[in-house]
């Protein structure tokens, strides 16, 4: 994505990778050289595309991914990226080692197997003569970073995924380290999102259509780079993302915890600041679910969601009793269970397709209001919500959101997503702007405000009913 001075996007281009491996059930692995290759093609069509020179770099990508590099920078073995489920022995074994206060203490989040630091723990374990030829690891954007610019370097934003981050001082932890005997030298230089890190290698350079020497801004992870790109960046400021899965995003002045590691407490990508997020595995997943399990296709070029939603919307608010959980995939805030499974309680003969549609809707917003609740526990103030992702796109999903999180949400102008907030950090790190406030201030506008309105009563009772059925059913 290219944008201007003013932070309009002039163009943009994309490039499909392979999406993953998985050589076994749970695992999950790319071939870097394959997102460097989908990478140098995009970032062609859009330099080809755009009408001026292009004067910054910044990057932006899947979060948590090990990317393991031998003493000549050659890619060792495929990345374990995210989704990877393989390493649940080696997160015990962390918060047996450590214990799970000391943990959290020390980088702010509990061990999980999407977490980098489990990964390069299971190679150890599992692939030795691998281990022993790491000598330098990065993460996915840094990787293709360094194949442009030649340098090891990482953001803080990004590193907070890892566990291996001391995310209160915003440096590699050495208690981690020590403890589980990982060299420091292996790690690269960190950065502040907004920080020149590197420059264009001329022999890219030539290839990519683009000047040698133009600078790199260190950038972001996905989840930081997308909330720059809503203009989440000052505390009392939140965003809640329905996509497959649903994140609820919040900026913070401090590195705010939650004692028993619900949420992901990160470094946000605005020196001195931090952020928190808490996750719902299956949220517009769950609608897809549904939509499948009904065989709805589109009809005269409706789009399927849009007949969906008008349908849900003859539904009374609270679906006349019915509840949905949406723990298809298990779930991660507040639950952390990945045993977790989906429920549809309080059906009747009375009731009809909208009720169960709408519920769908509604179950969603439930859940991403428990993270909500947690941030009011933790005291992270949140005085402005911003949605984005398909639930920003319906009118109806907008409007239970609003009523179950019982507060305004407003819509952006344009929602461009972590491409977009990467952008904005090249132009803050290189002058067009002073700040990434500046920025934000300057270039993200909202376009509407929705207030929460007449069935708020039976959303937030809707709520308190949702919140009874883990506990419930979790021993069946």
């Amino acid at each position: 994505m290219v944008i201007d001075h003013g932070g309009a996007v002039v163009c943009s281009a994309s490039i499909e990778h392979v999406v993953f491996a998985s050589p076994q059930i749970g695992w999950a692995e790319q071939d870097p050289d394959d997102w460097f290759r989908a990478a140098c093609a995009a970032i062609t069509q859009a330099a080809a595309a755009a009408p001026g020179k292009i004067t910054a770099i910044c990057l932006t990508g899947q979060m948590h991914g090990a990317v393991m590099l031998d003493a000549a920078g050659n890619v060792v073995r495929p990345a374990l990226i995210w989704c990877d489920q393989r390493t649940g022995e080696q997160s015990r074994e962390i918060e047996s080692r450590f214990g799970l206060d000391e943990i959290i203490r020390l980088t702010c989040n509990r061990p999980l197997t999407n977490f980098t630091l489990t990964k390069l723990l299971w190679v150890r374990q599992h692939e030795p003569e691998n281990w022993k030829r790491v000598r330098h690891i990065l993460l996915p954007k840094d990787y293709v970073r360094f194949r442009l610019s030649g340098d090891y370097a990482m953001d803080v934003a990004e590193a907070s995924g890892t566990l291996l981050l001391d995310v209160a001082r915003r440096q590699w932890s050495a208690d981690v380290l020590e403890k589980l005997g990982i060299d420091k030298m292996v790690l690269p230089a960190l950065f502040e999102s907004p920080v020149v890190c590197g420059k264009l290698r001329s022999s890219i350079a030539s290839e990519l259509g683009l000047d040698a020497g133009i600078p790199i801004v260190a950038g972001a992870g996905d989840q930081m780079a997308g909330a720059v790109g809503m203009g989440i960046v000052r505390p009392g400021m939140a965003s809640a993302t329905i996509g497959t899965s649903g994140v609820v995003f919040a900026a913070t002045d401090r590195p705010a915890l939650d004692a028993q590691g619900r949420l992901h407490t990160f470094c946000h990508a605005i020196p001195g600041r931090w952020c928190v997020m808490g996750v719902t595995q299956a949220a517009g997943l769950s609608l897809r679910w549904f939509r499948d399990l009904l065989q709805i296709d589109s009809a005269k070029n409706v789009d399927p969601y849009d007949l969906l939603t008008a349908e849900a919307a003859m539904a009374p608010a609270g679906c006349d009793g019915i509840l949905w959980a949406p723990y298809l995939m298990g779930e991660r805030t507040p639950h952390l269970d990945p045993g977790a499974r989906g429920a549809l309680l309080g059906l009747a003969a009375s009731h009809r397709r909208a009720h169960v549609l709408r519920a769908v809707m509604e179950g969603v917003a439930f859940s991403l209001k428990d993270t909500l609740t947690i941030f009011g526990e933790m005291n992270v103030p949140v005085t402005k919500i911003r949605l984005g992702g398909g639930g920003a796109r319906s009118a109806l999903w907008r409007q239970i959101q609003a009523d179950v999180y019982g507060m305004p949400v407003e819509i952006l102008q344009a929602e461009e997503g972590a491409a977009y907030g990467a952008a904005i950090l090249a132009g803050a790190g290189t002058g067009v702007w002073n700040s990434v406030d500046e920025a934000c201030d300057a270039v993200i506008a909202v376009r509407e405000t929705i207030e929460p309105g007449p069935a708020t009563a039976v959303m937030q009772a809707g709520y308190q009913r949702y919140r009874n059925i883990y506990p419930a059913l979790k021993n069946i």
